[in-house]
């Protein structure tokens, strides 16, 4: 059966929390929040793009606004089991996540068509349109073990820890278990927060005591990264990826040494094109 759909609208920030960071935070929220009753579950996505990564190529240059299209299960599904196929967009800070619920055969028969049949609205319209402006392929699997918590006095603040990240390249199907190699170091875990409005004073609070700070995060992002730097990408794609964003992963490209112009010396650039810290604005005009 094909869910009409659902749609949220929220800010979400991400934090690269230690174990340590984890269990001092955790400890600190527990008298405002509330853990979901699914406890720990493991959350598995298949990420789409196209033959060369327009859309996390696209991402990681932090434009204003992005886009992504993943197809979700919480927990490992059968063919028949129903998943989540959803678009994800961010403008200006504020995320739209728009997403419909149908059977995981149906899910990938329609993806594979271009098309979802059997059901009309705007959601699956936006859907549609995405299968019909892109020409997408599964590029990624990508799975973590979740515990979600959400606010006892505003269930609207919804806090996740996402544990064990783990991807891999090779069987994007969903129903063929929750293995892959791990992303991070064990320990690490990647703390969002989800939000409607502002933080609530207490939050706050608890950020600065533990000096937890945002982190520019994505799961996919870094998957595309590491396999950038490691060869993986180019291995499986070759020419089909731009040289730019192999260059970018290791740090040998800027889009501003181009057209006679360079960097003063004080500029810092940080790894994959990811945050220019720029104490002069200025460039030099190469003579």
């Amino acid at each position: 059966m094909i869910n009409p759909g659902m749609v949220f609208k929220r800010y979400e920030k991400k934090y690269l929390l230690t174990k340590e960071q984890y269990e001092n935070f955790r400890k600190a929220v527990e008298q405002y929040m509330q853990e979901d009753s699914y406890g720990k579950s493991t959350i598995c996505n298949i990420y789409y793009d196209t033959c060369n990564y327009e859309l996390i190529r696209a991402s990681i240059e932090k434009p204003a606004y992005k886009e992504k299209l993943r197809l979700r299960s919480y927990g490992v599904p059968k063919r028949q089991s129903p998943v989540f196929l959803e678009i994800k967009k961010k403008y200006h800070g504020v995320v739209y996540k728009r997403r419909i619920s149908l059977p995981l055969e149906e899910a990938c028969r329609g993806i594979a068509q271009r098309e979802i049949n059997g059901i009309e609205g705007q959601i699956v319209n936006e859907i549609n349109y995405f299968l019909q402006h892109y020409e997408l392929q599964p590029v990624i699997f990508l799975a973590y073990d979740r515990i979600a918590m959400y606010g006892k006095e505003d269930e609207e603040l919804r806090i996740t820890f996402d544990f064990s990240i783990r991807s891999r390249r090779r069987e994007l199907d969903l129903s063929a278990g929750d293995h892959g190699k791990l992303l991070l170091p064990d320990g690490s875990v990647v703390m969002e927060i989800k939000v409607r409005d502002t933080y609530p004073f207490w939050l706050v609070q608890a950020l600065e005591e533990f000096e937890i700070y945002p982190a520019s995060f994505s799961k996919y992002g870094k998957v595309f990264e590491e396999d950038i730097l490691s060869g993986e990408i180019e291995k499986h794609h070759g020419s089909s990826v731009p040289r730019t964003a192999l260059s970018r992963a290791s740090g040998e490209y800027h889009p501003k040494k181009r057209r006679g112009f360079e960097l003063p010396q004080n500029e810092t650039r940080l790894r994959a094109g990811r945050i220019w810290k720029r104490r002069n604005p200025k460039y030099k005009k190469i003579p």
